[in-house]
């Protein structure tokens, strides 16, 4: 019943909010105008529920998931911006501008730029990630790694969307940047590997001399253990709170993973996240490079003394205005920060994304981090 009702009510302010933005009273639209948007709107309206459980309920309908997904894109955007353009009602109120001229020059800006956003959105969503470049200076890197490059994939999102062709292109682009390291920082897929292992075959023609995955918070919707299997099975070094050394010239450089937070609450067996775990075996003055999903696990990486810790998960808000939602739960939604006395974070904004096919003021991103030592 708790369920219904938050459905009903996110459902209800998502079309209905819009509705009256483009089609209020005051704007006198001819009737048939409005009585057709209201059929369509009220018909939105019903099918929006129904196809979100379709989709994620027990029969996961990849079509009701489509559908469902692109309603709930373009009715955020619709959403967010009818609060806004409500401020350019109040100025040409205040500028003296009566109705129906003021409502209707107001509905008119909103359609407008709902398109467009949507428009842009699903282009920057479905594009081939550009790659985002930097340099990260680690006080306790030794020279011999100075210069070494890693790759930082993240939240790909394989799902309703056959996205096949996408993925090739992405590894691509990771092959031509020629990094050292690529990482994969979760959630790869939304799906079983069943499902999806037409789009992750990409993965497997990834080039570097060290390839490291860790789990995120959606594998552990649909078997993250047998989603690192297939990592493996594809050539990829799953850490499953365990590390890796690289070694040049007796210098050492440790590559730590820890399983996504939620891992402990899946009922997978053996799964949860063990920073304990990852790191023993380690020497104390070895320089840490940690995986862990979700940005807000720096806090234990910090005092933990880890170096770097590479996260992906925020997407950097994905849909503005979400941005704002997402920082409430996460300590930061991309770039590099800083945390404790020496612990930086990379957050990434992810080369996918979830649920609505869109990405809008949230580029996607395939990092590219040089590793520095102190001059």
């Amino acid at each position: 019943m708790a369920f219904v009702a938050v459905l009903v009510t996110v459902a209800t302010l998502l079309f209905w909010v819009p509705w009256f933005g483009l089609f209020p009273p005051s704007a006198q639209w001819p009737w048939p105008v409005t009585v057709t948007s209201l059929l369509l709107f009220g018909t939105a309206y019903v099918a929006f529920p129904v196809l979100l459980v379709r989709a994620h309920g027990r029969r996961r309908s990849d079509r009701a998931a489509r559908i469902a997904h692109l309603m709930l894109g373009v009715s955020w955007v619709a959403f967010a911006w009818t609060l806004i353009t409500d401020v350019v009602r109040l100025v040409l109120l205040v500028a003296g501008v009566d109705n129906p001229l003021r409502a209707r020059a107001v509905s008119v800006l909103l359609a407008v730029v709902v398109v467009v956003l949507v428009a842009h959105g699903s282009v920057e969503a479905r594009r081939v990630p550009r790659v985002r470049r930097a340099e990260i200076v680690l006080p306790r890197l030794d020279r011999a790694f100075d210069g070494l490059t890693i790759a930082v994939l993240a939240d790909t999102h394989y799902g309703a969307i056959d996205r096949t062709r996408w993925s090739r292109a992405m590894v691509a682009a990771v092959n031509a940047a020629e990094p050292d390291v690529v990482v994969h920082v979760g959630d790869i897929a939304d799906g079983t590997v069943a499902q999806r292992r037409g789009q992750a075959a990409a993965l497997g023609e990834v080039r570097a001399s060290a390839r490291f995955y860790v789990s995120g918070n959606h594998e552990y919707l649909s078997n993250a253990q047998a989603w690192l299997e297939h990592m493996a099975e594809l050539g990829w070094t799953s850490l499953h709170n365990q590390h890796r050394v690289l070694e040049r010239g007796g210098a050492r450089l440790v590559f730590a993973g820890v399983d996504d937070v939620t891992g402990s609450a899946s009922g997978e067996p053996g799964h949860g996240d063990d920073l304990g775990a990852a790191l023993a075996g380690t020497r104390p003055d070895d320089p840490v490079v940690l995986l862990a999903h979700q940005p807000s696990e720096v806090g234990k990486a910090a005092a933990a003394g880890v170096d770097l810790q590479l996260s992906g998960h925020t997407h950097g808000g994905q849909i503005w205005p979400f941005h704002h939602l997402v920082r409430l739960q996460q300590p930061v939604l991309s770039g590099l920060s800083g945390h404790g006395e020496r612990t930086q974070l990379w957050t990434s904004r992810g080369a996918g994304f979830w649920g609505p096919p869109l990405r809008v003021f949230a580029p996607s991103e395939i990092s590219l981090l040089t590793l520095r030592a102190p001059r």
